[in-house]
């Protein structure tokens, strides 16, 4: 049996690849190493955004493991420009996988890079993997393992939450979803 957590990122200080953890978020990501120091990690993988990778920090220092970036977790791009409505664009856009505004992703590009990363790591011998990254991502990987995910489910999320993936060997079928995270 292969586990997966997949953690949202604690709260940050706004949405820029460089934004940093709040004094809150850097508490909460202490919590997080709390939760996770005893589950038997062997890897950690995070997306390059600052506050990703500050999300796991206390758990790396406590467990002595480097923080693997992993680009294809990076936050979906919804457009290349600021939507006044972009609530509603981004409701329509869970509604239709496909749906793809200029310079944006489509909900399947996003889902289909955090799956690819999740098979990277299922083939990569680790037994216990924490995964840290952002809000759409996180919804779009888990609606891939369980299509009752969605944006409701990402309205729903908190800042931390974790969850947990298990799978038997690299079956990705086999894969059975978990919320951990009880704050």
């Amino acid at each position: 049996m292969k586990r997966i957590y997949v953690v949202r990122h604690c709260k940050a200080a706004g949405q820029s690849v460089e934004a940093p953890l709040t004094a809150e978020g850097l508490e909460q990501a202490v919590q997080v190493a709390d939760l996770l120091e005893a589950v038997g990690a062997d890897k950690l993988v995070a997306s390059p955004f600052l506050r990703a990778v500050q999300s796991l920090e206390p758990l790396a220092q406590r467990l002595g493991l480097a923080i693997e970036q992993d680009a294809r977790l990076g936050e979906r791009v919804l457009s290349a420009h600021d939507e006044p409505n972009w609530m509603e664009l981004l409701q329509a856009a869970y509604e239709d996988l496909d749906l793809c505004y200029e310079g944006g992703e489509s909900g399947r590009t996003v889902m289909e890079r955090a799956v690819a990363s999740v098979q990277d790591i299922l083939a990569s011998g680790a037994d216990t993997t924490v995964l840290a990254s952002h809000g759409g991502l996180t919804t779009h990987l888990l609606m891939y393992f369980d299509d009752s995910f969605g944006f409701e489910s990402w309205q729903k999320l908190s800042n931390p939450d974790v969850y947990l993936l298990t799978f038997e060997g690299d079956d990705l079928a086999s894969a059975k979803v978990e919320r951990v995270w009880d704050q």
